[in-house]
């Protein structure tokens, strides 16, 4: 399992020269459709868990509790989250995260809970292919965002492997990533100054933390969504 650090930053019309000025490697182009799943009572995202498929692949993004606390700078321009790419592995936590909730509720909840129960006990016994999901239905879950993203990326190595993404969502909004993958419990101070240091390197401002697609996604098309997560202190 591995921890994503990564800082968004605006696109402009210089960021491609100053790639090619530190040498950035291109490693391609290519385009992809995300669908991201919660409760109707948003569950999963109130606890900061992202649950996306991304052209039949899934992910589950989980807050990162390992390592040390960056200082206000890097926790303001930064962001990390473990990465569970392990398809029984994602149908167990979120089942987990499912069901503590709804046991937390009232009685009125225990069709739920059987729900969620059943689901974790037939885990150990029968693994999903890919493309059931029938798991969603039986947890109750939902598709609540779904865009296409034309993305073009590039390496660079800095004491280490260093992404640099550019995305264009189909909805209208650019936004670049600085992206280091860690390994859980591996040295996180390293990884947050390769990418400070790639971002001086880019001549980006140290301002405030820049908003990603799903921020402006919400806020577009599901602002009661949005407004939920900004009162939870996760956005």
């Amino acid at each position: 399992m591995t921890v994503e650090v990564e800082r968004k930053f605006v696109c402009n019309a210089e960021i491609m020269g100053k790639l090619q000025d530190i040498e950035a490697e291109c490693i391609g182009q290519r385009q992809f459709q995300d669908q991201y799943f919660d409760s109707p009572d948003f569950i999963l995202t109130l606890k900061d868990f992202w649950l996306r498929c991304r052209e039949g692949l899934w992910e589950l993004k989980c807050p990162a509790v390992s390592g040390p606390t960056p200082d206000n700078e890097t926790q303001t321009l930064c962001t990390r989250y473990r990465e569970i790419t392990n398809f029984p592995l994602i149908q167990s936590e979120v089942s987990r995260i499912i069901s503590e909730h709804t046991a937390e509720g009232s009685e009125s909840n225990s069709s739920q809970r059987e729900q969620t129960d059943k689901v974790a006990e037939n885990e150990d016994t029968e693994i999903s292919s890919l493309d059931d999901t029938k798991w969603l239905t039986d947890l109750n879950l939902i598709c609540f965002a779904e865009f296409k993203t034309e993305r073009c990326s590039y390496m660079l190595e800095r004491e280490g492997a260093v992404r640099v993404d550019l995305d264009q969502a189909d909805f209208g909004y650019c936004v670049g990533e600085i992206e280091v993958l860690v390994p859980e419990g591996g040295d996180m101070n390293a990884a947050l100054q390769r990418i400070t240091s790639t971002a001086a390197e880019l001549g980006l401002s140290c301002e405030k933390r820049v908003e990603g697609k799903m921020h402006v996604y919400l806020q577009k098309y599901r602002p009661d969504h949005y407004a939920k997560l900004l009162n939870a202190h996760i956005l």
